[in-house]
């Protein structure tokens, strides 16, 4: 695992910073594809909501963390930014930016839709990288151990996370876990290939493929969590973040309701 890449002064350069930045173009360049297939915007407005909702997603996603830790200090630390939290505040991001600047609401979320697979698939590499959000033991072949992680995958670091170690195993021994960040790397990936398929299909109403992959999304982020050490296990085996996915899953299947009434036409009717 790397701690540090380089250093700028005071400042250091960390790979989970990298590949955050990394995700935010990969975001950008998916948004400005989407935004031209779909015949709206332009180059201004796909990079004031990619600022928009980059700036303040990550401030999302760190007032998320210390509300989970209660602890306000984080604030200003480097560790600490949350998917779901990340996701409101990009959400709230882009609202603006299309009250601003008079955008389509659902074509613009639906443009938005495979950049935020794909940038989550980057962002998740940063994760790895640094020894972040990890999985419990596992002696699968692919397993890994992260002696500099966040934290390095000690028996005891685990079991402060809840994880059942067995006591015969020493607190200092470090052991191999899952790798749930490739897991989660790789399935955003496949959202993103059958969102962009999609998505150059038009066989989606507008807003459609934008729920098609937030609702993949949280799937995804739900089953990961059965397997990823943490120490916010609400009810049994469920963490906070599964509770999340439930609700917006939920949500989603109203919204589904709702627009199976509707008879506006697929993107794809609409430009015949």
């Amino acid at each position: 695992m790397i701690e540090e890449l380089f250093s700028i002064g005071p400042f250091a350069i960390t790979p989970f910073g990298l590949m955050l930045v990394a995700g935010l173009l990969a975001g950008y360049w998916q948004l400005q594809r989407g935004m031209k297939i779909l015949g709206i915007g332009d180059e201004d407005d796909a990079s004031s909501i990619v600022f928009a909702c980059g700036f303040l997603g990550i401030l999302g996603g760190k007032i998320y963390y210390a509300v989970l830790t209660m602890d306000p200090g984080s604030l200003l630390s480097r560790a600490g930014i949350v998917w779901y939290g990340c996701l409101i505040g990009g959400f709230v991001g882009l609202m603006l930016v299309l009250r601003m600047r008079q955008l389509p609401v659902g074509l613009t979320f639906d443009a938005t839709a495979p950049g935020l697979a794909l940038g989550y698939s980057v962002g998740r590499v940063g994760c790895l990288l640094v020894g972040d959000d990890y999985g419990v033991p596992t002696d699968l072949p692919w397993a890994m151990e992260f002696p500099v992680g966040l934290p390095p995958t000690t028996a005891g670091n685990l079991r402060d996370f809840g994880v059942d170690v067995p006591a015969s195993v020493p607190d200092y021994q470090l052991m191999a876990v899952h790798p749930t960040q490739i897991y989660s790397s790789l399935a955003a990936f496949a959202i993103f290939l059958v969102a962009q398929r999609l998505l150059r299909s038009g066989n989606f109403r507008p807003g459609g493929l934008f729920l098609n992959v937030l609702a993949m999304l949280s799937v995804e982020r739900f089953f990961v969590e059965f397997i990823r050490a943490k120490d916010d296990r609400f009810l049994g085996s469920f963490t906070v973040a599964q509770l999340i996915s439930v609700i917006i899953l939920a949500i989603l299947g109203v919204l589904w309701l709702r627009r199976r009434r509707s008879s506006t036409p697929t993107v794809a009717e609409s430009s015949r």
